[in-house]
This record gives structure tokens, sequence and C-alpha cells, in this order.
């Protein structure tokens, strides 16, 4: 990578933080963490990061998706690319989405995901340069 890029991890479960921070890390990428929508929110706004990995169930059961909406009417995270990781099939086997929702999100990765394929992820989605390039 020519220029170090920031990704921001937003999970609430420590271990998935620890292991995917480490191999981001390890990929050449500084690494920010939030354990919900708020801090991710704020994190996000101040920090404007490269790219957001983010779970759906946090505080709540659609935690994920009420701050991809918030992070899409930001005026500073509304080009942030979105990464979604959630394991909300396993828990919830929803048939169907709301399309709007999905529409919001870059890309969808269902845990668990290996650390090697969420390292490929993210080079990939930091690579492109605009958001029309998306």
């Amino acid at each position: 990578m020519s220029e170090e890029k920031t990704i921001l991890i937003v999970d609430d479960d420590p271990d998935f933080v620890a292991i995917h921070r480490e191999v981001l890390e390890a990929g050449g990428y500084t690494v920010l963490t939030a354990c919900n929508g708020r801090q991710c929110l704020q994190t996000a706004a101040s920090e404007r990061p490269d790219l957001i990995i983010l779970d759906v169930m946090m505080d709540t059961q659609t935690e994920g998706f009420n701050v991809t909406y918030g992070l899409r009417n930001g005026e500073e995270t509304k080009d942030i690319p979105i990464l979604m990781v959630t394991s909300i099939y396993e828990k919830h086997p929803y048939t169907s989405e709301p399309e709007q929702f999905w529409s919001l999100v870059d890309a969808f990765l269902e845990k668990p995901v290996e650390p090697q394929k969420l390292l490929e992820w993210a080079r990939k989605m930091t690579s492109k340069q605009t958001p029309a390039e998306r």
C-alpha cells in the first residue's frame, strides 16, 4: 500500500475485534474500533476512516441497520464504504431483506468469516479511489 489506510471495526464481540484487528494491522492498516452504533457514528465523523466493517446485532438486533442509515445521511460519512459482517442469518433467518437497506451497504459477508478473507475484502474496498468507482 502506498499510503496507510484506516479501517473502523464496529462489533460488540471483543474476540472478533481482537482477531481481525491483528490481521488488518499486520496487513498495514490503522485500525479503530467501536463497540456500538453511537461510538461508530462519532468515530466515523471525526476520523473519516477509509472503510467501516460493521456488525448488525449489537446493543439491539438491528442497530447496524440504523447506523448504516446514519452514516449515509452524514455529510462527513456518506461516502465511506461499508462492509457488513454479521451472523444475522444464523440467529434470525430472514428470507428477504429490505432492498433500501442493502443498497446502502457496499458489500456483505456472513460470520464466521476467515480473517484472511476479511483482509482480502479490506484491500479490495480500500483500493478504490472515489465513491463513483465503487
